[in-house]
């Protein structure tokens, strides 16, 4: 079972270009041969994976994956489930596997994820982004189907128990923390509006580039780039 985001969130946070690049870069280098987007929604980031090698994207929802088909002109979009392992395009394996806010929509994320390990090629590699800190969670979450935010500690032995080994883990994003704060805990708002976003694209790249530095003590999401053990 998942929650899913309606496509108007989807593309409010499709306004936030400035940041959506700069998280690209944290992990495009692992980007190679042949990708599989998890979770593509209505393909606002599977035109920039495209880019990199021959993608595939697949999303449980018909009507973001006729959207996502209009956006995207190389590669292949259809129907896919990774909590029931049902997917358009057969038994095809991939080099790098990226889910980039999906996990917290579904029920089974460990099922999720051991269906993630058998995709992937000997060494392949899993590109995940999540909402971080469960004291986070808030009206926000739970209206655009967030089951959870995920801890560093807690993703660790989700991805450890499914045979895959972390190279790189961190958080991301402390002002967008504050603000989600804010918005969802203080004034309880239920969605994160266009215009938020596009203040927060405004006013983001100077605290970004700090985070090029150091990482934050908390921040909206924890990015993980994990390979599949050898067996």
């Amino acid at each position: 079972m998942t929650g899913q985001p309606d496509s108007q969130t989807l593309e409010s946070m499709s306004q936030a270009v400035w940041y959506n690049q700069w998280t690209l870069n944290k992990f495009k280098a692992y980007l190679k041969g042949k990708i599989l987007e998890v979770g593509c929604g209505t393909g606002n980031f599977s035109t920039h994976l495209a880019k990199y090698g021959n993608l595939t994207a697949v999303d449980i929802n018909q009507d973001y994956v006729k959207q996502a088909k209009k956006k995207v002109e190389n590669g292949e979009v259809g129907i896919g489930d990774i909590e029931k392992d049902q997917y358009f395009f057969g038994n095809k394996k991939f080099n790098t596997i990226v889910c980039l806010n999906v996990l917290e929509h579904i029920k089974n994320d460990d099922q999720a994820i051991k269906n993630i390990h058998a995709l992937l090629t000997k060494d392949g590699f899993l590109i995940l982004l999540v909402p971080a800190h469960q004291f986070l969670y808030n009206l926000i979450d739970k209206s655009i189907g967030h089951f959870r935010r995920y801890e560093k500690k807690q993703l660790k032995s989700l991805l450890h128990n499914n045979d895959f080994e972390i190279v790189k883990l961190r958080t991301l994003n402390f002002l967008g923390s504050i603000g989600w704060f804010i918005a969802g805990k203080l004034l309880r708002n239920n969605k994160v509006g266009e215009v938020k976003i596009r203040i927060f694209n405004i006013i983001s790249p100077f605290f970004l580039l700090l985070e090029n530095l150091f990482e934050p003590p908390i921040g909206t999401s924890i990015l993980i780039i994990a390979r599949k053990k050898k067996l």
